[in-house]
């Protein structure tokens, strides 16, 4: 055998090889169809394939991270906003990955913007801002469902910004301006209450003891007088006036 023939068989030989010995990551998986059908998926490690006959199409279970292009959506209170999302999810099952979906990943991104628009559409504007953990859960739960019979499992999804018009910002602003006006005057209110009720109580007591009416009569005329005043205005009980007014009296008799 001439030396070309020996080196046409050891690059055939080596061709072969080449085609056959496959290796998969730890963090994927070779599905592999001989002749069109499917055999199974294999991995990781090292294994052989047969050149021709067999096909591998390798699939990554990592985590991945599927940015969702802003949405305009159009809230249950007629509001215009534009969404935009997140949505981790990752290959449980690469068998259905490949089989059941022609590019599973493609497909995701758009189940993931159809029920964005279509969950948030059923909310107002209120629920959007205020309620955003609810509406993660809401999310993630219908898209799984979606993406379940392609063997992908949905982690989490997590609306990252909500744009609003600048003239619904204003009148959020004024209607935040508003409550807390609302919250200032019930406080006020409130404090108001206390203070009559307080009143109310130190009165009873004073009536139930005149020697307190007599030392507070006193408290108050410590505390108007200063040092260097020269008029100290004081108050004269009620009571003391009407005393007088009785002497007057009973001495013209």
């Amino acid at each position: 055998m001439s030396l070309i023939g020996i080196a046409a068989i050891v690059a055939i030989v080596v061709l072969f090889l080449t085609n056959a010995i496959k290796i998969v990551r730890e963090y994927e998986r070779g599905v592999i169809f001989r002749l069109g059908r499917l055999v199974g998926a294999k991995g990781p490690g090292l294994f052989f394939i047969i050149p021709i006959v067999d096909k591998m199409v390798k699939v990554d279970l990592r985590t991945i991270t599927l940015d969702v292009p802003p949405q305009e959506v159009i809230t249950r209170d007629n509001v215009p906003v534009h969404v935009n999302a997140v949505v981790y999810f990752r290959v449980m099952n690469p068998t259905d990955a490949v089989v059941q979906v022609m590019d599973f990943i493609e497909a995701t991104r758009q189940i993931s913007m159809t029920t964005l628009r279509s969950v948030l559409g059923k909310v107002e504007l209120d629920e959007i801002l205020s309620e955003r953990e609810k509406l993660n859960q809401e999310l993630q739960r219908i898209i799984d469902e979606h993406t379940d019979p392609w063997g992908i499992k949905v982690i989490t999804v997590e609306i990252k910004d909500v744009k609003i018009p600048q003239e619904m910002q204003r009148a959020i602003a004024r209607q935040a301006e508003a409550e807390r006006e609302r919250r200032s005057k019930i406080i006020n209110a409130e404090g108001e209450l206390q203070a009559a009720e307080k009143l109310r109580q130190a009165a009873e007591i004073m009536q139930r003891s005149p020697g307190a009416l007599q030392l507070r009569y006193l408290q108050t005329l410590s505390e108007i007088a200063t040092e260097n005043a020269t008029t100290v205005v004081f108050p004269v009980p009620i009571d003391l006036l009407s005393a007088l007014r009785g002497l007057g009296t009973e001495g013209r008799e």
